[in-house]
């Protein structure tokens, strides 16, 4: 799974992507300083199991600190989008098909509203943060549109002719971007558009289906970002009454505190309410950046929102479950002894058999059944992992 990071430009979207991943990539404040996209890994943050099953772990794929779980997770980073994008102003479709191969999206605003529909700086609070928004989602679903428009008269009137259903030939041409024919087929039945009659659609019902079909097959959030300026403050309580997902988020406090730790400055884990100076001497400059950290973003919401993001952004919108991997269900480790060695982020639905093709194709080929480490008791193929399942897989070539 991938989630993207979105939005127009100059709103600090490569700072949260370099804040979330430690990658370097050009930050500047000036529109398309992002050409081509920027792929890193971030973390998903979750409590880890081990303190519950009373063992302590040895983390491989992951890293465990102070009984949270830190499991690597892919971001894709990409150009701002600009009105008209849709059309190929700015690169805008080379930048859509880029974001397309994501599973969820994190929308990044500037919900100061200090930056206009072009990514140029204005004065504070002057633009209104959602429609920034509304801009975007629209050069994408006027992306998608057009892509399906090519021959539609052709082939609505093919689906009538042979009364079968349109879902076949929407999903083949909209495939390359994740989306299946089931899930044309369940936002047709929603819009209770006939499959079998689009000739007969109502005007505008196209519109409507691609854009009730990226909601479903790119289900997004917002990040509300510098939320520590002042006009944020004024901006985000009607941003939050549009009943979309906000979250306030300071990208810029996120990377100042991981660039902290990264130097021994001081502790932090991402998404952490808070953070320890460990070095003695601090220059007056540093003393006061990490003061206002403490003071505007940390005291006013919790954490900088850029680790909540993400963690939202796997866990609620894909549904995402983290599952542990062990070859020895009673002591929970793997062949060497390594506790809980394995964390595995897994999309919502999958099952033991997903988790033994995620672990090596032979293990899924050769699979008998799963076990659940704490109850003991056998899985089939079938089973629906839960979060923070513990799992060992038994098959006839080897276990794992």
């Amino acid at each position: 799974m991938i989630v993207g990071i979105l939005g127009k430009p100059n709103v600090g979207k490569s700072t949260f992507f370099v804040a979330a991943t430690l990658k370097s990539v050009p930050i500047a404040d000036f529109p398309f300083t992002t050409i081509k996209p920027n792929v890193g890994m971030a973390y998903l943050r979750t409590k880890c199991v081990h303190e519950e099953m009373g063992v302590v772990d040895n983390p491989k794929n992951s890293v465990c600190t102070n009984g949270v779980r830190l499991i690597p997770v892919k971001l894709i980073d990409v150009a701002g989008l600009v009105s008209g994008a849709s059309t190929g102003r700015g690169l805008g479709n080379q930048f859509l098909e880029d974001i397309m191969q994501a599973d969820a999206i994190v929308h990044v605003v500037d919900a100061s509203g200090s930056t206009d529909l072009e990514g140029q700086k204005t004065s504070p609070g002057s633009q209104d943060p959602m429609k920034d928004v509304e801009m975007v989602e629209n050069e994408v679903d006027l992306w998608l549109l057009g892509i399906i428009k090519r021959d539609w008269e052709k082939t609505s009137k093919l689906a009538e002719q042979l009364k079968t259903s349109v879902a076949p030939s929407l999903a083949q041409r909209l495939t390359g971007i994740g989306i299946t024919e089931e899930m044309v087929e369940e936002t047709l039945l929603k819009l209770r558009l006939k499959a079998d009659r689009p000739l007969s659609w109502a005007q505008g019902s196209l519109e409507s289906f691609v854009k009730a079909l990226r909601e479903r097959n790119k289900p997004s959030l917002i990040a509300a970002n510098k939320a520590d300026l002042p006009t944020a403050a004024e901006k985000l309580p009607a941003m939050k009454a549009s009943g979309r997902t906000i979250i306030p988020c300071a990208a810029e406090a996120e990377l100042l505190l991981r660039k902290a730790a990264e130097a021994g400055v001081v502790t932090y884990t991402p998404g952490a309410t808070a953070f320890k100076v460990t070095k003695e001497s601090l220059s007056p400059a540093q003393t006061r950046a990490l003061e206002l950290v403490e003071e505007r973003v940390l005291n006013v919401y919790g954490s900088t929102g850029v680790q909540q993001a993400i963690d939202q952004a796997y866990f609620s919108l894909l549904k995402a479950v983290v599952v542990y991997p062990v070859e020895d269900e009673t002591k929970l480790c793997n062949k060497d002894g390594d506790v809980l060695p394995d964390a595995y982020v897994m999309s919502g639905g999958s099952t033991a058999l997903d988790l033994a093709r995620r672990i090596h194709s032979e293990l899924a080929q050769t699979f008998l059944y799963a076990v659940d480490a704490r109850t003991g008791l056998r899985l089939s193929s079938d089973y629906v992992l839960k979060d923070r399942d513990i799992v060992k897989i038994i098959s006839s070539g080897r276990r794992g």
